[in-house]
This record gives structure tokens, sequence and C-alpha cells, in this order.
């Protein structure tokens, strides 16, 4: 869709992005703090950004209770949600054009005027631990903070998450609030038709009653290898695992860009050479490679779910194929066919107005850069095979691995596929 990006700072210190996009029927917003789980007040209460979330759309100044609100909110079709993770709390609206204002007054009043109470409270921790608990039998959401925890970074995992909910008390909500929810660690993202609009969407803002306060920056740890994680289940019929490579860094969109090649060259179809090639010879039914950059490292990641009798020879092979990368051995054909793919990709990856929101936020809301969607043709056609390479060498290099799996079979076992990723 074709679109203009402008940055503005409101006068309270607030700080986004207004796109316009020419005839959009559709409003879409991102409101994100940084107020995720790394900012709770101790790990006792780790779960409060969580829970804060939950609370978002309940009472508030106008609405005795989350029904009241979301019957008003939702009666012309207007979707709301939010997320939480270890840096951000986000809010996230979609509405038709018509209604646009009275949705974004709506959104004022939710997040500028909350009214906590016991009642909500009491029922919102029940929701939370309900949504855990159902996450503990996804085993990816079960590994993959395992996975992060052997790197060193300083979260919880699901099981432990889980314990610190029965800690929250009111006066600890209303803390947590008021420390994150300020002008200045507010981020936004505002999408649509916005032409003529401009004024009176930064006046809507500049009238949101939040304090001042001060923007949180994003914590660093010194990260670092472990040994393998198993985390053992009787019942696991076959070995999910994830792993990690990680470089101590942010990377470049143009290397994010790369990593992608190379992850479509390794995964991303039945003719990739990990995946391609282990569903070929009956190894695995699915699994992949993603690249992420966060505020301070980026991380190569693994996984998928193998049976326990054919996990040596899936893991030979990843190896291989791991190491023809790092001496360079990838066909010319292959890295052209990626680069097509990913440039086809990008012509299909922004239909909607929410798509193009999304895309923005990725990188607006990890470093407040603005990475332009119409400069990524140039990223793709500029990616370089022997940079790219570099790059996998780097993160194979860095010294900084973590793996972790979910299975029935003994932990030496695990130890022993881990080994196997000697790069």
């Amino acid at each position: 869709m074709k679109h203009s990006v402008e940055e503005v700072t409101l006068k309270n210190g607030a700080k986004g992005l207004l796109i316009n996009i020419p005839g959009a029927s559709v409003m879409s917003t991102r409101i994100q703090f940084r107020g995720g789980m790394m900012y709770a007040k101790n790990k006792d209460v780790y779960e409060i950004p969580h829970v804060v979330e939950h609370l978002a759309f309940g009472a508030n100044a106008k609405y005795k209770d989350e029904q009241a609100f979301e019957a008003d909110f939702t009666k012309n079709g207007a979707y709301h949600n939010a997320w939480t993770s270890d840096i951000s709390v986000c809010y996230e609206t979609e509405c038709a054009d018509f209604e646009w204002e009275r949705i974004m007054e709506l959104q004022k009043v939710s997040i500028c005027e909350p009214r906590f109470n016991e009642e909500e409270l009491k029922s919102e921790k029940a929701n939370v631990r309900s949504e855990l608990t159902g996450y503990m039998n996804d085993y990816y959401r079960l590994l993959w903070p395992r996975v992060q925890q052997a790197v060193g970074e300083d979260i919880l995992a699901l099981p432990e998450r889980l314990e610190t909910i029965r800690n929250i008390e009111l006066k600890d909500i209303r803390e947590h609030y008021r420390r994150t929810h300020t002008a200045k660690n507010m981020l936004f993202i505002i999408a649509g038709k916005l032409k003529g609009r401009k004024r009176r969407i930064i006046k809507m803002l500049n009238d949101w009653n939040l304090k001042e306060g001060e923007k949180f920056e994003v914590p660093q740890v010194e990260l670092h290898s472990s040994e393998a994680v198993s985390i053992r289940r009787k019942d696991a019929s076959n070995i999910t695992f994830g792993f990690s490579l990680v470089t101590p860094r942010h990377l470049e969109p143009a290397e994010v860009f790369s990593m992608n090649c190379l992850n479509h060259i390794l995964n991303g179809t039945t003719n990739s050479k990990i995946f391609g090639t282990a569903r070929k010879r009956g190894l695995v039914y699915g699994m992949g490679s993603s690249i992420a950059a966060n505020a301070h490292s980026s991380y190569w990641d693994f996984d998928g779910e193998v049976n326990v009798e054919n996990a040596d020879n899936l893991f030979e092979l990843i190896q291989t194929e791991l190491m023809k990368t790092l001496n360079g051995e990838i066909l010319d054909m292959d890295f052209l066919a990626a680069k097509s793919y990913a440039l086809g990709r990008f012509q299909m990856g922004a239909q909607t107005v929410g798509q193009v929101a999304d895309y923005y936020a990725e990188g607006y809301f990890t470093n407040e850069r603005i990475e332009k969607y119409d400069d990524v043709p140039d990223l793709i056609k500029g990616i370089d095979k022997y940079k790219m390479i570099e790059l996998a060498r780097e993160f194979a290099g860095s010294g900084i691995k973590g793996f972790a799996a979910v299975s029935s079979v003994e932990k030496a076992v695990i130890n022993e596929l881990e080994n196997r990723l000697n790069f």
C-alpha cells in the first residue's frame, strides 16, 4: 500500500509515527510502553505487566467494567488487543475509518484512566494463570525461555512465572502502572487515512493525561554459552528442540535481510538444504530457523520436532549443512533464488493497514529507527553472498549458544545432540 511516514514528538515527550495511507478504510494504532517483565519491581511479582495488560480494557473512568467497555468499543466492529513481552506492553486497535475519533477517545480512557479494582484483579489473575497453564502444553513455549536463560538473559521460565501470580496485589498493579505508563516512556504508531487529520490527532494525543515520567532504557546483560537444558516430560513422544546462536550486537536491516535469505536456503521450503532434505529422507515433519535483532543482541534460532530414532541423523544433517554454509559452499543459483523469493514476499507483505503498521513497529519499538518500506527492494537486491556467509560465521563463532529440548529421554541423549552442533 502506498504510504508516507512522519515522526512526531508531543508536548509531553511521547514520540511516534503517523503513517498516511491514502484511501484507507481502516485506522490502526499501536501504543507501546517499555513496561514488560524486565521492569517489574522485583522477581516476586514478575508477571505483573501481564496482569496490567489484562486489566487494560476493564473498569475505567467511563465504564464500570470490562463488559460495558467491550460492548461500546466493538459495536461497529472495532477490534482491540494487547500483548506483553520481556520489554514491552503494547495496546493495539483497528477500526473502520468513520469511527476513528471515537475509538481513539476510548483508547485514551482505557490507557490513561483505568480504575483497577480487587474484583477484576482476582478474575484476571485467574485468567493469566489459565493462559500460562495452557502454554505448559506447548513445548516451544516451554523451551525457548530456557534457551534465553541458558545464554544469560535475566528472565523467568514458564513454571517460575506461574508461581509469581499469587504474589501480585492491587498496590503492585497501581505502582507498576504509575511507573511505566508515562508520556516519555510511550511510543505510538497510527496508520490510516491521515491527510487533513494530523492536527486533530496530535491534539487528541496531547490531551492524554499521562504523567511525564522517564524513558526507560532496555537492560543490557552479558551473554554466554551454557550446557544443554533437558526438560523431561514422560508423555513426550518425540524430541522438541530449539537452539540459538547469538551475536552480542544489534543487526542492521540489511544484515537481517541477509540472514533471512540464508534461512530460506536452509529451511524455507521443501527444497531447502536442511528442512527440505530432512523431509525428503523422512527425518522430520517440520523445522525452521529465523533471525531476531533485539536492542543489544541478535539471535539465529533453530527449532523443530523429531522422533527419537531420527534425532541423530537429523542433527548430523544440521551440522553438515551449517558447516557447508560456514565454508562458503552456497550455490549462486540457490542464493539468487532466495533473493527472488524475498522480493516476492516483500511485495506481498503490506496489503493491509495493519501490515504496514506492524512493519514499522518492529524497528521503531526496538530502537526508534524508521526503516522505510520503499527502501526494502534495494536492501534485498544489495544482499551480498559473501557478506551473508560472514554473518553466519559471526553467529557461529561468537561463543554464545543456548540449547533446550523437551522429551522423555535421558539428559545424556540431549547432551549428545547438542554436542553434535560443533562449529
